[in-house]
């Protein structure tokens, strides 16, 4: 049997033939896991990554608004297209948008701040959008 370790896709493609033939006794179950539950944290950490992107420019939008720039507005719509895409492969990430976006914003301000020249003070203590604001895509502060 391929080993996971030594070459992955090799790996993959054995279990895949496997769950075809439904060999199932065969099957590297421990790694399937692993690898399983990676896919899952993959998805949640991209959906921070993008949802802190996106509170970046919001901020920077709404604090900074006289400089204001077709790019800050290209990233916020690239974001909320990639999240979009996100949502249709996992439906359910939808739903965890409230839980994560509640730590997005520490992180968020903390990029502002370096990016914008601008007091963290200037910025609000908690996160000013709702849910609902960060993923419509008519709202831009």
């Amino acid at each position: 049997m391929p080993d996971v370790d030594t070459d992955f896709a090799v790996w993959a493609g054995h279990q895949i033939g496997l769950l075809r033939a439904r060999s199932f006794q065969e099957l590297d179950v421990e790694h399937l896991i692993e690898e399983l539950e990676s896919l899952v944290a993959n998805d949640r950490r991209e959906l921070r990554n993008r949802l802190v992107v996106l509170l970046i420019h919001l901020l920077k939008c709404q604090f900074q608004a006289t400089r204001k720039s077709r790019s800050w507005l290209g990233t916020i719509a690239e974001q909320r297209d990639q999240l979009d895409g996100l949502f249709e492969k996992s439906p359910s990430l939808r739903h965890l948008v409230p839980e994560v976006l509640a730590g997005c914003y520490a992180p968020a301000v903390k990029r502002a701040v370096s990016e914008t020249g601008l007091p963290a003070a200037a910025f609000p203590v908690s996160n000013p959008y709702s849910p609902a604001e960060v993923l419509d895509d008519d709202f831009v502060p």
